[in-house]
């Protein structure tokens, strides 16, 4: 029975799924590449064009060269540059990612597109189409040669900070001018990578969270030492959550002040 989601498990015991992308998706993704493609093609021949009068011969023979390029070149430009998605693969919301989760390598890219050819034998895609739904991973013979996967990836919601953070005191908020200066020292890689693992904290195992929490909070620990009193008693996961609303809620947090009977 085919699987619609491709689990993967880190090395440091971290577990996590993508949802693999389906030979009909697939298929409406190349049929637009395809279209982009042809008018590449038709581009190129008009230019030629002019040279039949000239050179016939090598007009023809640089056609045919210009095709096996915009063909295969295609594909390998977008993917390299747009990190796993073509024109087709972007409008459907689909991405190329290495199989194990790794960083997808340039030799990848372009073996799944120099095998592209025998998946189209012999006409729309037939072998690729058939490989897809015999694989468990949905992979076509270019896939299963570059060790790569196509994925979904959906769209990304903006995250309830209110809910995802309320409940606790930040007393990070406490030093104002420390908190400007972390606002400064750290990058928006940085604060997205801190709002990911709150969101995603859940998918993680006890171990793999405990460690991955304790080495977030070393290095923003590392970005601005706030005094003892700030810190002292919070929690790594904690002290995460409070990095996280200082850098993306600027709203002052409301004091409350307790009535002191006279």
């Amino acid at each position: 029975m085919k699987t619609s989601t491709l689990v993967i498990r880190t090395p440091e015991g971290i577990v996590f799924s993508q949802v693999l992308a389906g030979p009909v998706t697939r298929f409406w993704a190349w049929f637009i590449d395809q279209l982009f493609i042809h008018v590449l093609l038709t581009v190129l021949g008009m230019l030629l064009g002019f040279m039949e009068i000239f050179t016939f011969g090598f007009a023809i023979a640089f056609y045919v060269i210009g095709w096996f390029v915009v063909g295969v070149g295609y594909g390998i430009f977008f993917e390299w540059s747009w990190r796993g998605q073509t024109i087709g693969k972007r409008l459907f919301r689909l991405r190329v990612v290495d199989v194990q989760g790794m960083r997808l390598q340039f030799n990848q890219i372009v073996v799944r597109n120099l095998l592209r050819f025998v998946d189209e034998l012999p006409l729309f895609y037939f072998v690729g189409g058939v490989t897809c739904w015999l694989n468990s991973k949905c992979q076509r013979l270019g896939d299963l040669a570059a060790n790569t996967v196509v994925i979904r990836s959906p769209r990304i919601q903006e995250p309830d900070l209110d809910q995802l953070l309320a409940g606790k005191f930040n007393s990070l908020r406490q030093f104002p001018h420390l908190v400007a200066r972390l606002r400064q020292n750290v990058s928006p890689a940085e604060a997205g990578i801190a709002l990911q693992a709150l969101l995603r904290r859940n998918e993680f195992d006890s171990v793999a969270r405990v460690e991955m929490f304790s080495d977030l909070a070393a290095h923003f620990h590392a970005r601005v030492e706030f005094p003892p009193e700030a810190t002292d008693g919070v929690a790594d996961e904690q002290y995460l959550r409070n990095v996280v609303d200082v850098l993306y809620r600027t709203r002052p947090e409301k004091k409350v002040e307790n009535a002191v009977p006279a």
